[in-house]
């Protein structure tokens, strides 16, 4: 009784496949390459350079946030510490990795900040907008 529906659920998706992989095959085929830009970016940049500045503080102050908060190295720290006082030493190992990873994100967010730093400047020595709905000028 369950083997023509079987046998219908198998039939369609060999269909949807055989439909889904021709769309891919013809896609593939058109050979048209995709441009290569003209620019740098430079005013899309600069119209985000708000947003990720926001970006970058709140990221830095959670990782910068006691142990109560959640995300922050502080945290973690102490999930480690609690790990090898319960002699749990592959969690104690996985977490340290991950706080290991958590300490140089740190870092490199505390580097973007600053290369944020001379892009806004960039923008605003040129003439660009920043992102606050009018250009510097």
């Amino acid at each position: 009784m369950h083997a023509p529906r079987r046998m219908r659920t198998l039939l369609t998706g060999l269909a949807v496949t055989a439909v889904l992989a021709g769309t891919t095959a013809a896609a593939a085929a058109d050979g048209s390459p995709t441009p290569a830009p003209t620019g740098d970016g430079a005013q899309a940049l600069c119209k985000r350079v708000p947003r990720l500045d926001r970006r970058i503080d709140r990221a830095l102050k959670r990782l910068d946030a006691g142990a109560g908060t959640r995300g922050s190295v502080a945290r973690l720290q102490k999930r480690v510490d609690n790990a090898k006082t319960a002699g749990h030493t592959e969690i104690a190992t996985y977490l340290q990795d991950r706080l290991d990873f958590r300490t140089s994100l740190r870092t490199n967010l505390e580097k973007r900040q600053k290369d944020l730093t001379a892009v806004k400047t960039w923008c605003r020595a040129n003439g660009e907008d920043t992102g606050t709905g009018k250009a510097a000028g």
